[in-house]
């Protein structure tokens, strides 16, 4: 069989479990006795905590069964060593809920990557507690949800929120610079679904004017960290970071936009890895198969 550039459709396989001998074989050799054709593989262990995490992508044309059936067909294999797993299929696009306050940079990114194919996924709906994005939001033909908060009682807020999240049958909530604190209920109902972008190699310059506090102190370096959410403020697990070199010529201005640049970037980044089902969340840590 001849592969095929423009056969893209591929189902993705994630594995974690307690390391031993023969996992990659004995995944390898369930593959080919149906002749899957294995288009990308990553293993990595981790000798500290005894665990192996692989991904695999096939192509989905050369198995003679779908999905469901893979599934099903895989299930002893995956039992047998203790598997934490998981297959997908490329051609189902997840469907992305994006949240914004009033800053429009990681938002504009995001959508302009959406449009152009770069994103392979659906916006149901952007949602705000503000209503300045909304026309912009609205041009790009995406429903725009105004939620107001009110600040001494926001339950009615994230209740709103809640529904309006569960209505579009959401797979990933994107905080695209979304100034509220996600709360324990919001983060228990969707583990390693919410991601984050923040304005720094997290804990650094926490709070207000991050930017301003860099350049107070003069940094050489400014950067982004793009994690996953959780009900410990700004302490979930990292997907994805970077940086920007920096000097004394920088001034407060030059370090707002190119900290801006940084954070768009990451974020996409790690939306990306996240819908390619590329990231592999253990404990407090994770393992990226980028």
């Amino acid at each position: 069989m001849a592969l095929d550039p423009q056969n893209t459709r591929r189902y993705r396989i994630s594995i974690s479990c307690p390391d031993t001998f023969g996992i990659v074989a004995a995944v390898t050799q369930f593959i080919a006795q149906y002749k899957g054709w294995i288009s990308e593989a990553h293993q990595f262990a981790d000798p500290e905590a005894c665990t192996f995490f692989m991904r695999y992508e096939v192509v989905a044309d050369s198995l003679p069964f779908d999905l469901d059936t893979f599934k099903e067909k895989f299930a002893p294999l995956a039992e047998q060593f203790n598997m934490t797993w998981n297959i997908t299929d490329s051609a189902e696009r997840k469907r992305a809920v994006l949240m914004v306050s009033k800053e429009a940079h990681c938002l504009s990114d995001l959508l302009y990557r959406w449009r152009s194919g770069e994103l392979n996924i659906d916006i149901p709906c952007v949602i705000s507690n503000h209503d300045d994005l909304r026309s912009y939001v609205e041009w790009h033909g995406i429903p725009y949800v105004h939620v107001p908060v009110d600040m001494s009682n926001k339950e009615p807020h994230f209740q709103a929120v809640r529904e309006q999240i569960a209505a579009a049958e959401a797979d990933v909530i994107v905080l695209a610079k979304y100034m509220q604190i996600i709360p324990e209920e919001l983060c228990e109902i969707y583990p390693n679904r919410i991601i984050n972008i923040h304005h720094s190699f997290l804990p650094s310059f926490i709070g207000a004017r991050p930017y301003h506090q860099a350049a107070e102190r003069g940094v050489k370096q400014i950067g982004a960290t793009c994690h996953y959410v959780t009900s410990e403020l700004d302490a979930g697990p990292i997907i994805e970071q970077d940086v920007q070199r920096v000097t004394h010529h920088n001034t407060t201005k030059d370090m707002v936009r190119l900290g801006k640049d940084v954070e768009k970037a990451v974020l996409a980044r790690g939306l990306r890895f996240h819908i390619e089902d590329r990231v592999l969340v253990y404990g407090n840590k994770t393992v990226v198969f980028a």
